[in-house]
């Protein structure tokens, strides 16, 4: 499309779950709601629009052995893209991914630079690998590579116990989280089990990854301290065949990761109606296909989520939480447009009849 070019958006614009307009226009790639006079170049799009979806939990270069090449990343970013994904929250990837900002035809990524990992307590060539004192150090310096966001690696296996265990001190997590604030980036955490959770709340943490191990003792203390949940489901769902894997040689995990899965739904439900904050994530990225945003925002209507408040998690709200705009006036035209209405059946998600990105219609 030219710059000159408009496209005209009509139907029903979703520029909030119960603001909805009978159109918009694309001018110069940006959002307005009073039609540009004197234009003859005129593209129409019709259907139900919603803001770019949001995966808050996404890993762009990253491969099931670590960092990928290029062409790989874009093939994954197309791939989230073509799902209606167009704002990404990259939970840690070791690979540099800044040339996409560069690239109009690609997602746009809140990045938290490289997880932040225990020695040896964490998938191989994925993440710095460290010891608590130098945790405060290696914050820092992700903090200035990132985008505002800091990962950590909150838990992991401990072979010795034969079984999930915190990966860092409280004094260590205290120190680096408050290092984060400093230089202005959030903290968030992997956390599978139970037993990382407190310290890691009541240091600061800002949000916590799949949080599995959240028990109706510590939700009271994440609702209390507005820490937000981003619970990948989808990535939930593979509990089991990880725990067939590691059952003869780990059988206290074994055990573990299947009785966090057999709650999942119950966890999720009770932490929406304590009023946690929930967000959409896929973890898509190292052995885990991208593109699934639609299966997990199904996947929270399942848990019990209202799905006017799961397609908040991955559309208005979201956006919300990572500071970056919907379809205000003059905003960046980020637009995925489906048949019918997300709000009435969210698995419209699945199959998007356009997406526009910076003003492109893309797909």
């Amino acid at each position: 499309m030219s710059d000159q070019a408009v496209l005209h958006v009509k139907g029903r614009v979703l520029v909030g779950p119960e603001d909805v307009r009978d159109e918009l226009w694309v001018v110069g790639g940006r959002v307005s709601y009073d039609r540009p006079a004197g234009v003859r170049d005129i593209r129409t799009v019709e259907g139900w629009a919603l803001p770019g979806l949001v995966d808050a939990h996404c890993h762009v270069g990253l491969g099931p052995h670590g960092p990928v090449d290029t062409a790989t990343a874009e093939k994954q970013a197309l791939t989230d893209r073509e799902a209606g994904t167009l704002l990404i929250r990259d939970a840690g990837s070791p690979s540099d991914t800044r040339w996409v900002d560069d690239r109009e035809d690609l997602p746009k990524i809140v990045r938290a630079g490289r997880h932040i990992a225990r020695t040896r307590r964490y998938i191989r060539n994925f993440a710095h690998e460290i010891e608590p004192e130098d945790l405060a150090a290696y914050v820092a310096q992700e903090a200035r590579r990132g985008d505002g966001w800091v990962k950590l690696v909150g838990d992991w296996i401990d072979r010795d116990l034969g079984d999930l265990a915190p990966s860092w001190p409280r004094d260590a997590v205290e120190a680096a989280i408050a290092e984060a604030h400093r230089l202005g980036a959030r903290v968030t955490a992997h956390c599978f089990a139970e037993n990382s959770l407190q310290d890691l709340v009541e240091a600061g943490i800002d949000c916590i990854e799949h949080a599995t191990g959240l028990t109706d003792d510590l939700i009271p203390l994440f609702a209390e301290r507005g820490v937000a949940i981003v619970p990948t489901l989808v990535n939930i769902a593979t509990f089991p065949q990880l725990a067939a894997g590691g059952e003869s040689k780990f059988p206290q995990w074994s055990a573990h990761m299947r009785r966090l899965h057999e709650r999942r739904y119950d966890t999720v439900r009770s932490a929406y109606d304590a009023g946690i904050p929930v967000y959409v994530g896929t973890d898509a990225g190292g052995s885990l296909a991208h593109g699934l945003v639609a299966g997990e925002v199904a996947e929270l209507v399942t848990a019990g989520i209202p799905p006017v408040d799961a397609l908040a998690a991955t559309s208005w709200a979201a956006r919300a939480w990572l500071g970056r705009p919907g379809l205000e006036e003059g905003a960046p035209a980020d637009l995925v447009v489906y048949e019918s209405d997300p709000r009435a059946d969210v698995r419209v998600l699945a199959s998007p009849r356009r997406v526009v990105l910076n003003g492109q219609v893309v797909e």
